[in-house]
Parts: C-alpha cells; sequence; structure tokens
C-alpha cells in the first residue's frame, strides 16, 4: 500500500493555473444524490429491502492558509461569488502524479488571527460541473 505525505499537496486556481501561496491544508468533499427506486416486486424479491439509485452530484472543497496579501493571483483572487477553476493535488504537480480539477464558486472567506499565532485565511468552494481526476502530463 503507498502512502502519500500532506506536506506534499498543492492548490492551483486560476485559467493559467497559479499555486495559492502559504496552503496549511485542503479538502475536497464529492457527493452523490440517491433516489428511492423500491417497486412493489423488487421489494419482495429483496426480502423487503428498499433500493437506490443515483441522480445529481456535487463537489465542494476547502483551502486553509496563512494569509499572504501579496498573493495576488492566488490568495487574492480568491473573492466571494468569484467563478474560477481550482486544482487540487495530492502529491505535488509532477508528471505521473494525480491531480483533481473543475470550476467552482468561491462561497465562503474566512481570517483569523490570535495573539499567539499568525494570521490565517480560508476560502471555501461550490463545485460548477463535473469534478475531474487525471494524471498530471497526460
Amino acid at each position: 500500500m503507498t502512502t502519500h505525505s500532506g506536506k506534499n499537496g498543492i492548490v492551483k486556481v486560476g485559467v493559467s493555473p497559479t499555486v495559492v501561496a502559504e496552503v496549511r491544508e485542503w479538502s475536497l468533499d464529492v457527493a452523490a444524490d440517491t433516489a428511492d427506486n423500491t417497486t412493489m416486486n423488487s421489494a419482495q424479491s429483496n426480502g423487503g429491502w428498499k433500493t437506490n439509485t443515483d441522480t445529481l452530484k456535487e463537489w465542494n472543497g476547502s483551502v486553509s492558509c496563512y494569509w499572504d496579501p501579496s498573493d495576488s493571483n492566488g490568495q487574492e483572487s480568491l473573492t466571494a461569488g468569484a467563478s474560477l477553476a481550482v486544482e487540487f493535488y495530492p502529491d505535488d504537480d509532477d508528471a505521473a502524479d494525480i491531480k483533481y480539477s473543475g470550476s467552482a464558486i468561491v462561497t465562503g472567506i474566512n481570517r483569523t488571527g490570535k495573539l499567539d499565532g499568525l494570521v490565517e485565511s480560508s476560502f471555501t468552494f461550490k463545485g460548477t460541473g463535473a469534478l475531474a481526476q487525471a494524471v498530471v502530463g497526460s
């Protein structure tokens, strides 16, 4: 079994994808809605169990960073309501690595600062359309 260290992860945004600076963490959530398609015949043949089918899919993502106001094409391009391309790389962006990409809308921005810490920014995205999984360089 191959494992991957999070320290090599990358997030890119924009038409000419730019690396988002100071990323500390990212997440990607993919879900499928379902609908009950149980009929009298299927319930009878399944011992009374319901059956379901998938309907619509969706994806959401988030990125947490140390705030960097000089990152004009990365963090500063992530404004509430902005529509843009987003790419998530679990393990670097070298050839043969996996990436997830799609179009998304920035749905939230949060900045926090603590007396004994650094100012942080977090951004949330809602996918618009399919999320693609591909191998870098293919």
